[in-house]
């Protein structure tokens, strides 16, 4: 009896034990990488090295992608005439997170019209991400045709972006005058940009000059003062309870 129970325990993990093993998934390729995205199992993709992509790669789940300071680069083609220039608009972006959730962290995206479309999406940005060498800038917030829900970008603690490329014409993040306005998160602060709005790196550092630190210390100082306040009380307590005591025996 004892043996036929670990057996079909045994074989009540299996599954388990399966969609464990999928959900987080090394990518060395465009058609690798495509495929992690399609298998709505897996929730953690990792870059194992460089990638090169002849497409715009679409992200239309919920997932966290972990570049692992490696590149994606496109090496397509732009315009009808098969042009190697990006200046040329096509819609080419490298990533295009489209009506849901996304962790993006330590990646370098670049070669296309732009890095990243955040639309109509929640994505989270972490670590070191490089939207340098695209033919419009870095990254697009926008909620195009039949999108209604509102961009938001949060940004981590660590967060550092980067744009060689920046120029006036070039911007690292923007909102497009036909979609909503935008909301940047950061420490838990939110800052709206404006439909029409372009922004460098040195603009977006500014929206949160002003937003305060947490400092745990301070918190773990208030809590221990709280608890020796406690112990005091009690001691307190003890102390003139056993005086009263003394005097009872006094009289």
């Amino acid at each position: 009896m004892k043996k036929l129970l670990i057996f079909f325990i045994t074989i009540a993990l299996i599954p388990i034990i399966n969609v464990n093993a999928q959900t987080v998934v090394n990518v060395s390729n465009q058609e690798q990488l495509k495929e992690a995205l399609n298998n709505e199992e897996v929730t953690d993709i990792k870059l194992n090295n460089d990638i090169e992509t002849t497409e715009k790669i679409n992200i239309t789940r919920s997932v966290n992608i972990d570049g692992n300071n490696h590149t994606i680069k496109y090496v397509g083609t732009f315009g009808s005439d098969r042009s190697s220039d990006n200046t040329i608009w096509s819609g080419i972006y490298i990533f295009q997170v489209y009506k849901t959730s996304a962790t993006i962290k330590n990646i370098k995206l670049t070669g296309g019209n732009a890095a990243l479309l955040v639309n109509g999406s929640n994505v989270r940005l972490e670590g070191k991400i490089d939207v340098s060498g695209n033919g419009f800038g870095g990254i697009e917030l926008s909620q195009g045709k039949n999108v209604t829900s509102t961009v938001k970008v949060t940004l981590s603690d660590d967060i550092n972006i980067i744009n060689t490329t920046e120029t006036s014409n070039k911007p690292t993040m923007w909102v497009p005058e036909d979609s909503d306005d935008a909301t940047i998160i950061m420490n838990g602060i939110a800052k709206t940009i404006k439909s029409g709005e372009e922004l460098t790196i040195t603009e977006i550092e500014q929206l949160f000059e002003d937003v305060p630190q947490e400092n745990p210390k301070t918190s773990d100082n208030i809590t221990l003062n709280i608890i020796l306040s406690i112990i005091g009380l009690i001691n307190f307590i003890i102390i003139y309870k056993y005086l009263s005591k003394e005097n009872i025996r006094e009289l």
